[in-house]
């Protein structure tokens, strides 16, 4: 079976745990809302991202707005007529667009946005930071061309149930860098830099 298959089948299996964690946890967005550390935000805002909840990803809007009553500036993703994502300030209560597939996006008349702590939608990811997406790779292309640019801080909102042992991962895949769930937060990059301390260091073939 390929990588790809590979992901395929985890999304299947991903996209039912993710409703079965929704429909036990109602109330999981203003839990999350409330023990996000603004830590985040002191240290990698202040322009945050986030995005309008599809499906049963949880919720980022009663975090976006205390993040915003905190001080944010806070924006959307818009996608382009290319396929790219384009970051769009927005505040809670304000106008969105309804564009291709049904999705709600900030208009296009909206100033653009350079966001420093993106948070992101997912459907699984690991203890390194690899991400399960929906294979559309519009968040890593998006994520590797700020990062190109300057430091994006990439912080998934996710339920406790879509941390698993291993995503499948591929070169072009961006990391995370921490995830919060509604009963805690999962520090991403601690834990991939301690297990990368941790590796044997590579045999160079010289002898002792």
């Amino acid at each position: 079976m390929s990588l790809e298959d590979d992901k395929t089948t985890l999304r299947h299996r991903m996209r039912t745990l993710r409703a079965e964690a929704e429909a036990r946890d109602p109330d999981a967005a203003g839990k999350l809302a409330a023990i996000f550390p603004m830590k985040l935000l002191e240290r990698y805002g202040p322009v945050v991202s986030a995005y309008v909840p599809i499906n049963e990803e949880i919720d980022p809007m009663p975090l976006l707005d205390r993040l915003g009553r905190a001080g944010a500036e806070t924006c959307l993703p818009r996608m382009t007529p290319q396929g790219a994502i384009s970051w769009r300030l927005w505040a809670p209560g304000e106008q969105l667009e309804r564009r291709g597939f049904g999705l709600l996006e900030p208009p296009e008349d909206a100033p653009e946005a350079v966001p420093t702590l993106v948070l992101t939608p997912l459907l699984a990811f690991d203890t390194f930071g690899n991400r399960l997406g929906y294979g559309r790779g519009h968040y890593d292309r998006a994520l590797t061309a700020l990062r190109s640019k300057g430091r994006a801080f990439a912080c998934a909102l996710a339920y406790a149930a879509q941390q698993i042992d291993r995503v499948p991962c591929e070169p072009h895949d961006e990391p995370l860098d921490w995830a919060v769930t509604p009963i805690g937060s999962v520090p991403l990059f601690m834990m991939r830099n301690r297990a990368a301390l941790a590796a044997p260091a590579p045999d160079d073939g010289s002898a002792a």
